[in-house]
């Protein structure tokens, strides 16, 4: 008997719909025509054990016990899932074969790999179970993804890669938030003070963007615009480019600052002839955007939809759970494997039936186009989100699933639409020894941006559709000179779309180049699956609170960040950590490289909270460190922490 062991019951059902009939449904798993059997985890059945089950010293928060690092790991059966454990234990030691059917991810493959181990599987049987991926949930995606079983034992890099991160994130999680909430304790504060290595510097990101704005003084500044005419009276404006020499008299961002150095360029220029220095017009094009991977998504649908990144991610989870409408949601590839380029013509047929909106675009779409999308070298265990070969009746979706599914398809459209074409032409113009730039832009051939709103054009852009055909050498007239008064403004507060945008371009925000480099090639911080759960466990915890748009740090949340050290606000040390991990999961490094500096950085980061002192803090209304009923409050919302933990952090 061959026993499927799928990551939660939808992919179980959907597993089996692909099976041999008839079909005996039973308690926590599906038998099938041939005898097999499909069952499955609900997530998660196993956790890591609480500090308590490594010594009864652990039981109470005390400084003088930390850090708490265990010499033997232990994990411990999820009480609510225990059921579904016990009916796995059964069937393992029942089945001849084993396939693994967790979903194709990091977080995946641990989790139903730690439920084989657990369950003392023998060495054989573990050594013989098959890995099967799947990125569709539609039944004829199943069967082909079933002809494709590949050898569990390659995927071994990969949860040893989840393993080391589970174990260092509760490491690090444990200990910091222990050593913090007792420093929080001391300055008033009667609640948990959660620490992990992925949540804090994202509530870092907040903070420090929150104090720009407060801190921020707003500083006038100037540029000048030449207004020029041609000698067949074609007129178009230039801006001033300041030269070395005006450096004293302008900021870092190269602003001139000085209204009266401003003011006597435009006295210098006014109704003077000018001359182009340079002229280009090159005809360039811009490649169709590639389809959706889960962040790129989820910042689309904020800006469009404002829906939070969780909103997004549990509609998308629908959308492929219950109506199989897109491929696996949680997915960071946005390729797609050559293979599927076969499929297209059912694909857009199936989006002209579920979205009548989407039939012109469907119509006009040309099929023989193949763009970089289509690419298996870069594809491994899952692929860009798409839509599926399933069609639903008019009606089904809700608004929220029709929106995300219309961003899908049309993201998918671009593929089959031709290159956008346009002409891009600079000018380089002197006058009185001055530089002025003119540069202009226009469409030659919208192609796939056709799909897509048209920018409208406000009178504050300075940049026209066109430039006259200008020549090197050619003499102009500067009609006048115009002072343009502006005044900086302070950055914007954070979004669901732009904290999003921040944590998968996380480089940007620091300045160590070797940091910046690791971070460029791990894409960011956190991972597709855990960061909208990430940020909504910042919410759940009081750190973040939401005023319209805005996402902005509460005074908890700036304490904590104000207290703890640079090391745990920056996203420096998820950096060297992620880059590690990912050389575990290709090959190129092993568990004890990674663990062992971390006990050494753990004992030093302890040492460090044990000597800091944090700003007085309000206590909260309610206290989990008073009674014996708080003490149980304290432990579940301590069991939810390592719990989210062990995923999001």
């Amino acid at each position: 008997m061959i026993l499927y062991i799928a990551e939660k019951p939808s992919l179980g059902r959907a597993i089996a719909s692909a099976l041999p009939k008839p079909h005996k449904k039973e308690e926590g798993f599906i038998r099938v025509g041939n005898g097999d059997c499909v069952s499955w985890c609900i997530g998660h059945l196993l956790e890591q054990a609480e500090p308590d089950a490594y010594g009864p010293q652990y039981k109470q928060w005390k400084m003088e016990t930390l850090p708490i690092v265990p010499d033997q790991w232990a994990l411990q059966a999820k009480s609510k899932t225990r059921k579904q454990l016990t009916v796995l234990r059964k069937l393992v030691k029942e089945a001849d074969n084993l396939v693994h059917a967790g979903d194709p991810d990091r977080e995946g493959q641990l989790l139903v790999d730690e439920v084989i181990n657990f369950l003392k599987t023998p060495k054989t049987k573990q050594a013989n179970t098959q890995r099967l991926l799947i990125n569709d949930l539609n039944t004829s995606a199943i069967k082909k993804a079933l002809s494709k079983l590949r050898s569990n034992k390659e995927f071994i890099p990969l949860s040893t890669s989840a393993l080391a991160r589970s174990r260092a994130d509760w490491l690090y999680g444990i200990n910091m938030t222990r050593a913090y909430t007792l420093q929080g304790r001391k300055a008033g504060f009667n609640s948990v003070l959660s620490v992990g290595r992925v949540q804090t510097p994202i509530l870092g990101l907040v903070v420090k963007r929150d104090d720009e704005i407060e801190n921020f003084v707003s500083k006038p500044f100037y540029d000048v615009l030449a207004h020029l005419e041609t000698e067949t009276k074609e007129t178009f404006t230039a801006k001033w480019q300041p030269s070395n020499a005006c450096q004293p008299y302008m900021d870092e961002e190269n602003r001139v600052l000085s209204k009266a150095l401003a003011e006597n360029v435009v006295h210098r220029i006014t109704n003077q002839p000018a001359t182009v220095t340079q002229f280009q017009s090159k005809e360039k094009q811009q490649s169709q955007p590639l389809p959706y991977n889960l962040s790129s998504l989820q910042i689309d649908a904020s800006k469009r939809f404002n829906m939070s990144a969780q909103q997004t991610l549990d509609t998308c989870q629908s959308l492929y759970e219950k109506h199989n409408l897109i491929t696996y949601p949680r997915s960071d590839n946005r390729y797609l494997p050559n293979e599927h380029f076969s499929e297209s013509k059912g694909v857009l047929d199936c989006i002209k039936s579920n979205d009548s909106s989407m039939s012109d675009a469907v119509n006009n779409a040309n099929t023989s186009i193949k763009t970089k999308a289509w690419n298996s070298s870069k594809v491994d265990a899952h692929h860009a989100i798409i839509p599926t070969e399933k069609k639903v009746p008019e009606g089904k979706l809700s608004q929220a699933e029709q929106n995300i599914y219309r961003l899908v398809s049309r993201q998918y459209l671009t593929q089959f639409y031709p290159v956008y074409k346009y002409a891009e032409s600079t000018a380089e113009i002197d006058i009185q020894n001055g530089k002025f730039i003119a540069k202009a832009k226009q469409d030659r051939d919208l192609g796939w941006k056709v799909l897509f709103p048209t920018k409208k054009i406000t009178a504050d852009d300075q940049t026209p559709f066109n430039l006259p055909d200008l020549k090197k050498g050619q003499n102009l007239h500067c009609a006048r000179g115009q002072l343009i008064e502006k005044n900086t403004q302070p950055p914007q507060y954070f979004s669901d779309a732009s904290l999003l945008s921040a944590m998968t371009g996380i480089a940007r925000y620091v300045t160590d180049p070797e940091i910046r480099k690791i971070l460029r090639e791990t894409d960011g911080l956190g991972t597709e699956a855990t960061r909208s759960g990430i940020i909504e466990l910042l919410f759940r915890r009081k750190f973040l609170v939401r005023q319209g748009k805005q996402i902005r740090a509460t005074d908890t949340g700036k304490n904590l960040i104000h207290a703890l050290p640079e090391t745990a606000v920056t996203p420096d040390m998820t950096a060297k950590w992620e880059a590690t991990l990912n050389a575990i999961s290709q090959k190129e490094a092993s568990y004890h490289t990674f663990m062992d500096p971390l006990h050494v950085q753990l004992n030093e980061l302890i040492n460090q909270a044990k000597t800091t002192s944090m700003a007085p803090m309000t206590p909260l209304k309610t206290s989990p460190f008073k009674s014996k009923s708080k003490k149980s409050t304290r432990k579940k919302t301590y069991s939810k922490t390592t719990s989210q933990r062990k995923k999001n952090s």
